[in-house]
């Protein structure tokens, strides 16, 4: 790891993606290619995350799949909530809080974007200090069974794969 690349080969991938997205190889798109492809990586590298440690391998495919059907899932009960297929019932967005046994940093980073992606649930925040995770549901049926879901079938699989 260089100081000035502290990771070349993102560096790279970056700045390949921002040209084939600008559709052009033009000195403006290099060049604000290049400011991003050198900011990105430093500021990365001034997260100092711990080093990458896989544990089981086979886990991060059972996750995929996982995550896969729970989005497509969640795609098409979000588009019928809002497209008025179930709008006779009364609907109610709302908080959970959810205690969370994982530590690994590389785990909660996951773990956020696979809540996030999922379309009706967001991850508010994170409370380091208590290890509790709050997030917004869009349709927030029984909030009991949230904490159970999220811990049965993410947060296993990511400790599986993390920690």
């Amino acid at each position: 790891m260089s100081r000035f690349l502290p990771y070349p080969i993102l560096s790279i991938g970056l700045l390949l993606m921002w040209v084939l997205l600008q559709g052009s190889a033009a000195p403006a798109v290099l060049l604000s290619g290049g400011v991003i492809a050198i900011a990105a990586p430093w500021t990365l590298a001034a997260l100092e995350m711990p080093p990458l440690k896989l544990r089981r391998p086979v886990a991060i495919l059972r996750l995929f799949g996982l995550v896969l059907f729970d989005v497509v899932r969640s795609n098409f009960a979000v588009a019928s909530i809002i497209y008025g297929r179930k709008r006779t019932t009364k609907r109610a967005s709302g908080f959970v809080t959810i205690p969370l046994d994982m530590r690994s940093r590389h785990g909660l980073a996951i773990l956020s974007a696979i809540i996030t992606c999922t379309p009706g649930t967001l991850w508010v925040q994170y409370d380091s200090g208590r290890n509790r995770l709050l997030m917004h549901i869009f349709d927030l049926v029984d909030p009991e069974t949230w904490p159970q879901q999220i811990k049965g079938r993410y947060e296993r699989l990511l400790m599986e794969i993390f920690e």
